[in-house]
């Protein structure tokens, strides 16, 4: 397992501080190119992405010249020396956002929100971006006077993003999300460019951002940690079997970071690195019959350092957990659909990036006994596959790894084999017939076209929820009549009048859950327990609730309210239904599928018949509110 010198490797190892230098100017350029031109796109009056192709076309100009600019950097850096090389360098970093910002924010330039609009997941993700725009404080996206239990990491600079462009949280996630994405995959290039020759480090970034998009995109903070993935888990293995400290320290770095992130994902890249340390350690014992104590130690230490970084992300979460325990009903973990039932293999689609991945894996299994980075990518692809089986077996437990979500890390890890297997294959049939070279050089880039074009189509049914869901303004970016979510500004406006206490002074009981990813009120309960805090005890809150719809009179429901364990609701958000004020709740049922189960609950308006509470109608919503 030794790594096997070839022409297009870099000659030494990347210096610590030219490293830390890349690094910088990835983020500083993609960042500015990501915010200039997501401003750009917003200035012009585009139609809605469903009643026109306009924002496709620009789309693919954009993408086209991008790919242009990547490929003529590609070959500057191959062969120029010095301030040329050094600009090409600047340049690819500012190509590579701009490619992700055309991508994403040109086919969204008609609407404020992003893919998947204010739906499902997404209602839960601007729901915490909402909460940490409204304070820097770490707390939970629902529960008030609660630890987070998500990864705050991206909520957090996200709020941070909001505040300085003066924007809620519900119309910074957009934007935000762009311009993340378009830093990671600079982040990635620079890795890339770490760990390999140029032609190679750009194929493989390139390859992994049109993966990234087209598979990961709608969950922005893990995209942002999945398309880093592959080159670090190159030098992952690398510092396993030679130690070097630099190395060791980025890659806990990440993991550390990973943590603020996404944990999924951590779990997935921990549990790889961890499975590479055994590798190296059962090869070593069986080559050489030695026990090299050196590889587990090199991979403690990594998880020092990444224990060190997380710590303040999830140590409040796991102390209030120890004191006051979790509900035992429910959990993040309790999805199993089909799609989790069976092993993805995108090397067997009849697609480009299907040939791409298919590439990829022949590449691994051809070069794994000679090139480091074959090894570290065949490990990483192993190794997520066996976490999606590790969830299926686990299954029967009560629980799941969620071996589904990752599926684009899958992706993203076939792409970047993929590309440099082609890349080794252009290369190869190029020796001594330098028409081949350039030959296969167009192709790619034709390829990387005739791919990339293609993103906006594959994720038009998120476009189109962006552009049918109601905003946090009352308007639709398809121009049509909006929905009954155009009412939450009158049910803020009624919440504010009867407490005049700031939002974040007030518990909502609500089951209108997109009204709290709008104002960051706190809420009573959550949408399902999958979404819920484990500390909230959601079982027990829907108990309660229940109960309180049982009562008959006033008095009965103020005592109830005022003896809960946790802080009552102030506010109260039905809607009318002919026997009463509902909510809809919702419960577990895994292992079934769907794993929620809806159903409503119903209250009297003789409860809220009494000079404590004031009543206001808006819309189709009933807003009590306790004085």
């Amino acid at each position: 397992m030794t790594e096997q010198r070839t022409v297009d490797a870099p000659a030494a190892p990347v210096r610590a501080r030219d490293l830390a230098l890349d690094l910088a100017a990835a983020v500083i350029l993609a960042a500015a190119v990501g915010v200039v031109g997501w401003l750009a796109i917003r200035s012009v009056d585009w139609p809605a992405y469903s009643s026109s192709n306009v924002t496709r076309a620009f789309a693919t100009v954009g993408q086209v010249a991008a790919i242009a600019v990547l490929t003529a950097c590609a070959l500057v850096l191959s062969h120029a020396r010095r301030w040329p090389a050094r600009l090409a360098r600047l340049v690819s970093f500012a190509t590579v956002a701009g490619f992700v910002t055309l991508t994403l924010a040109l086919p969204l330039g008609g609407t404020k929100l992003y893919l998947g609009g204010i739906s499902v997941d997404q209602q839960f993700r601007t729901e915490y971006l909402t909460r940490l725009t409204s304070s820097p404080r770490l707390a939970d996206m629902t529960y008030a006077d609660m630890p987070p239990l998500y990864s705050p990491g991206w909520f957090w600079l996200g709020g941070r993003f909001a505040k300085a462009f003066g924007m809620d949280g519900w119309e910074a996630y957009q934007p935000w999300a762009i311009i993340s994405l378009a830093v990671a995959a600079s982040i990635a290039l620079a890795l890339w460019l770490a760990v390999w020759s140029p032609a190679r480090a750009v194929a493989a970034t390139l390859a992994t951002t049109v993966a990234m998009l087209l598979y990961g995109s709608a969950e922005p903070y893990g995209a942002a940690v999945a398309i880093v993935l592959p080159p670090v888990l190159i030098i992952a293995w690398y510092a396993i079997l030679r130690g070097h400290r630099g190395a060791i320290a980025l890659v806990g770095a990440y993991l550390g970071v990973a943590v603020w992130f996404y944990t999924l994902y951590l779990g997935v890249a921990a549990f790889v690195v961890v499975l590479m340390g055994a590798v190296a350690l059962i090869a070593a014992w069986v080559r050489e019959r030695r026990l090299e104590w050196r590889y587990p130690v090199r991979v403690a230490a990594m998880g020092v350092i990444a224990i060190v970084i997380g710590t303040p992300a999830y140590g409040p979460f796991l102390l209030r957990a120890l004191r006051d325990g979790t509900d035992p009903k429910g959990s993040a973990f309790h999805y199993l659909p089909e799609q989790g039932s069976v092993l993805p293999f995108p090397m067997l689609h009849f697609s480009l990036l299907g040939a791409l991945a298919l590439i990829g894996i022949v590449w691994i299994l051809v070069r794994a006994r000679t090139c480091l980075h074959a090894q570290a990518l065949g490990l990483a692809v192993g190794g997520v596959y066996l976490w999606a089986l590790l969830s299926m077996v686990a299954a029967p437990a009560g629980t799941t790894l969620l071996g589904f979500r990752t599926e684009p890390v899958l992706h993203i890890l076939l792409a970047a084999a993929g590309a440099l297997g082609a890349v080794s294959l252009v290369g190869s049939l190029g020796d001594g017939y330098p028409r081949y070279r350039q030959a296969g050089i167009v192709l790619g880039a034709l390829a990387a076209v005739g791919v990339a074009q293609t993103i906006p189509a594959q994720l038009a049914g998120e476009i189109a929820v962006a552009y049918s869901d109601t905003d946090g303004d009352g308007h639709r970016g398809d121009r049509r009549p909006a929905g009954a979510e155009s009412s939450y500004k009158d049910v803020d406006a009624a919440i504010l009048a009867a407490t005049g206490k700031p939002r974040t002074d007030t518990v909502v009981l609500t089951a209108d859950y997109g009204f709290l990813a709008i104002y960051p009120y706190w809420g009573f309960q959550n949408l399902t327990s999958n979404y819920a805090n484990p500390l909230a005890h959601f079982s027990a809150r829907s108990a309660a609730i229940e109960s309180w719809a049982k009562l008959d009179t006033p008095d009965e429901l103020i005592h109830a309210l005022d003896t809960t364990p946790w802080r009552a609701p102030t506010a109260f958000v039905f809607r009318r239904s002919a026997d009463g004020l509902s909510l809809r709740l919702a419960e577990d049922v895994y292992p079934n599928d769907p794993n929620v189960r809806r159903y409503t609950v119903v209250f009297p308006e003789k409860l809220f018949e009494d000079p404590r509470f004031a009543v206001t109608e808006t819309g189709p919503f009933v807003v009590i509110v306790r004085k």
